[in-house]
């Protein structure tokens, strides 16, 4: 008997607030952008395009990681997903 697989898509397993969490703590945009598309296409890329005015083409470009969305299309993705930015203070010795 063959054993049979499936691709295995993060995105169906998904709990976007501690994933993307997890995102802003590495600090890169690039990945952050790239995680914020995986979250958007667990939730419905076609629903987000439409609540944030865009094309599914320039969200996919924008949140591939490749690209580099303005930061006014990351806060509106961000609330289109039920996400928000929220800053928090760093302790003194922890700061960059």
């Amino acid at each position: 008997m063959a054993l049979e697989t499936h691709p295995f898509d993060i995105a169906e397993h998904l709990d976007a607030e501690e994933f993307m969490k997890a995102a802003f703590e590495e600090g890169d945009p690039a990945f952050i952008a790239r995680c914020l598309g995986i979250v958007a296409r667990a939730r419905g890329m076609t629903k987000l395009a439409r609540d944030v005015g865009m094309s599914r083409a320039a969200l996919y470009k924008a949140f591939s990681g490749e690209g580099n969305p303005k930061f006014a299309t990351i806060l509106k993705g961000m609330k289109a997903l039920g996400l928000e930015l929220t800053p928090v203070l760093v302790k003194a010795g922890d700061a960059a």
